[in-house]
């Protein structure tokens, strides 16, 4: 099954998606835009173009495990593409990708322009191989 992830911001939002066979993750894009209903149609163009099967979107939980203000939005998003689609929509937990992303850039000594335009889309790609791996630790809760 195809998978997209979806890393969603407030100036910028990163796509990723899976192969079939939920193997690999690799990022698609990142959608430059504040607008939330731009964002939306441009998640849904992205999900038809990739033939996405389900598309997850990252849940920034606190440290702590409540819902903050970021979760509620994103909650708002993932409900907002539940009644635009019928392909199915889960929130996966995606505390710390943006940290893990910054790390995985500084590693590759990716600087400037060209890391503000990356790590929203690593970011993406970071919460889909948490999914991929979950969903392969655990194929008879999902």
């Amino acid at each position: 099954m195809k998978i997209l992830a979806v890393d969603y911001g407030d100036a910028r939002t990163g796509l990723a998606i899976s192969d079939p066979s939920e193997f690999l993750a690799s990022p698609v894009r990142v959608i430059h835009s504040g607008k939330q209903e731009t964002v939306l149609e441009e998640i849904l163009k992205s999900a038809a173009d990739e033939k996405a099967e389900l598309i997850v979107v990252g849940n920034p939980l606190n440290m702590n495990g409540t819902a903050g203000p970021r979760s509620a939005l994103c909650t708002e998003v993932a409900e907002k593409l539940r009644a635009m689609t019928d392909c199915p929509v889960r929130l996966w937990d995606e505390r710390s990708t943006t940290v893990t992303a910054t790390q995985i850039l500084n590693t590759t000594n990716v600087r400037g322009k060209k890391r503000k335009n990356t790590i929203d889309a690593v970011a993406a790609t970071i919460i889909l191989e948490s999914y991929l791996a979950y969903r392969k630790n655990h194929p008879n809760e999902i």
